[in-house]
């Protein structure tokens, strides 16, 4: 991708994938693409490029899928769907088979959050892993769930009560050699140590 002429954020592109049998198949209206288009397209200040893709519960497909995101050069690709223990949940599974290194500290901090709501979240198998230059990361099935977990927990101040994932995904990217994410610290703010801090461009 191109840089901005006027110096701004470099651009990126994010692989999004919705996992459901059910809404590949039209059987209902698929709600995971718009959620993860939406809250990053809040989130972050980089221009993004977005690759969706809608698919059933195949493990085959799924790691097909991942593959292909990766070497078009997505930097991040986010699922969702598919990481209960139901017998065609298989996004967990079909990700690992794809990895070059886990991130099992996505997985314990997704859960983490969920569990303040629900008991059940405890039955989730999210995990992170890293292909290439890639970061993937599997996430819950739910629009408010995806917030939840991507931006974490604030109380009604605005204070960050617990950190949501997408903290920590910029500082990540750049250690994998991906392009500089910038966010918009309102809806989501990365965390860097000083010294990986760059000024603002443009």
């Amino acid at each position: 991708m191109n840089q901005p002429l006027n110096g701004g954020p470099e651009p990126v592109r994010i692989g999004i994938v919705s996992i459901s049998d059910r809404a590949s198949a039209g059987v209902y209206q698929d709600q995971g693409l718009p959620a993860l288009q939406d809250w990053l397209t809040r989130a972050l200040k980089n221009p993004i490029e977005f690759e969706p893709r809608l698919i059933p519960d195949e493990q085959a497909t799924i790691s097909q899928t991942l593959i292909e995101l990766v070497e078009a050069g997505c930097s991040l690709v986010l699922t969702t769907g598919g990481t209960g223990p139901a017998l065609r949940d298989v996004t967990p599974e079909a990700t690992l088979a794809v990895a070059h290194k886990e991130m099992p500290g996505f997985g314990e901090q997704m859960r983490q959050i969920s569990l303040t709501f629900v008991p059940t979240a405890i039955l989730s198998r999210q995990v992170a892993v890293i292909r290439d230059q890639s970061l993937i990361i599997n996430l819950p099935g739910q629009p408010k769930a995806i917030a939840e977990t991507l931006a974490g927990l604030k109380d009604a101040d605005g204070r960050q009560q617990v950190n949501g994932i997408f903290a920590a995904v910029p500082y990540c990217i750049d250690l994998i050699g991906g392009p500089y994410l910038e966010t918009h610290d309102e809806v989501c703010q990365a965390f860097r140590p000083k010294s990986a801090i760059r000024p603002p461009r443009g």
